[in-house]
């Protein structure tokens, strides 16, 4: 479906938030994979001029050329010219739910495809409820989770049920999602976003129960399933010969697959169950690492959960926002996903997903950008509407990640 409206914009992609660390390096990579003025025409936008131009000034000489743009995340005005001036916004500026919603809005008023990096169901759920319809009138492609959370496991699923439906006639009845091994940390917007997740959660149960109920962001009318809560103890899988524990991004990456599954039409069936967790080895000592795992968990919940310790978390243990690893460690680190899914006659397949830099800066920086650029160059069969990314991109996308991103898709069986 061809983007009539927004064809004629000055730019393809503009990176709202370019001066933070994740921003800094979606800007290396578009520099570095697409030039500074060739087929992808970009420009990088903050709240500071100042830092923009050194942002600019550290990416080298070939980076001379790349306009910059003042727009803070609170400034209607700004960023309804900065809508108006792009086809896509791609924006690394969180937590979203403190500083996105105004910028979604324009998005959508100005017909300007949109993605981010938000894990904050919370809110996404709030701009579902608020802009859905809106988006569909207007064109924009409203995309969220475009990072480690939830392009992996959304574009997962879909590659796992085609690959079924090709080889087997047939698509799984269900399908199970373990994080193997994974090299790298959880990015400073991450955790922050997780810290004001939980405040929220504690100032309004509404919000709690958004958060917990299996198909919080399926369409309005369609959020009744056969998936429960997510795992929240360990539990021993005979299909893998291990111990598991409870994945921490499970709470957004579950409802995403479910919200792209009810956007498609329910191709599976309304029966089709979906759930993540992480494999922590057979025996006592699996069982020994994943009940330590809960128990660091929980007690960094327990911790946000309340203004005095949070204070401290904030302050003494969690990595901050604009804050990440260096280069190193982010081409030294990775991911490894195992799915295994069912066919309705039973058989079992397994596929297997990978990442070639670590899961919080390196590859959600490229996976991100490739989410930007197939919003702004491909040819989707999506209209406007609040998307995920499998629902919004599917096949383009998949292959954009196989072959820019570093990221592999196997069905092993």
């Amino acid at each position: 479906m061809s983007d009539v409206a927004n064809e004629d914009r000055e730019f393809d992609i503009v990176v709202q938030g370019a001066t933070g660390f994740t921003g800094n390096l979606v800007a290396e990579y578009l520099l570095r994979e697409y030039g500074a003025n060739g087929d992808i025409r970009w420009a990088m936008a903050g709240r500071s001029k100042d830092k923009l131009e050194k942002v600019r000034a550290g990416l080298g000489e070939d980076a001379g050329s790349i306009e910059l743009i003042v727009a803070d995340s609170f400034n209607t005005d700004a960023l309804n010219a900065l809508a108006a001036r792009t086809r896509v916004i791609l924006t690394t500026v969180g937590p979203y739910a403190l500083y996105g919603s105004e910028l979604v809005a324009a998005c959508v008023a100005n017909g300007t495809h949109y993605c981010d990096l938000a894990g904050e169901v919370q809110w996404v759920r709030k701009m579902i409820d608020l802009h859905h319809d809106e988006a569909k009138r207007t064109g924009a492609r409203i995309v969220h989770c475009c990072g480690f959370d939830s392009v992996p496991m959304d574009l997962g699923v879909f590659f796992f049920q085609q690959a079924a439906k090709e080889k087997y006639g047939q698509y799984c009845q269900s399908i199970s999602m373990f994080v193997k091994a994974t090299k790298g940390t959880a990015s400073g917007g991450t955790l922050a976003s997780l810290v004001n997740l939980i405040k929220e959660s504690r100032e309004d149960r509404e919000i709690a129960r958004v958060l917990v109920h299996p198909y919080s962001l399926n369409p309005e009318g369609e959020r009744e399933g056969p998936d429960r809560r997510d795992q929240q103890k360990m539990i021993y899988r005979d299909e893998v010969k291990s111990w598991t524990a409870p994945f921490v991004m499970a709470a957004v990456n579950t409802k995403v697959v479910r919200r792209s599954h009810a956007l498609a039409g329910y191709p599976y069936g309304k029966e089709f169950r979906y759930e993540e967790a992480v494999l922590t080895g057979d025996g006592p000592s699996g069982w020994a690492k994943g009940t330590a795992m809960i128990a660091m968990l929980g007690s960094v919940v327990l911790g946000a959960s309340f203004s005095p310790t949070r204070a401290l978390l904030e302050k003494f243990i969690l990595a901050k926002p604009g804050e990440g690893p260096d280069e190193e460690l982010q081409q030294s680190g990775f991911f490894n996903l195992i799915q295994i899914g069912k066919l309705p006659d039973g058989t079992q397949l397994r596929t297997r997903i990978t990442g070639d830099q670590d899961p919080g800066y390196g590859s959600t920086s490229k996976m991100l950008s490739e989410c930007a650029i197939c919003l702004a160059k491909d040819d989707l069969p999506t209209g406007g509407g609040v998307w995920t990314p499998a629902a919004a991109m599917g096949q383009p996308l998949l292959q954009r990640l196989q072959k820019n991103a570093g990221l592999s898709f196997e069905l092993l069986a």
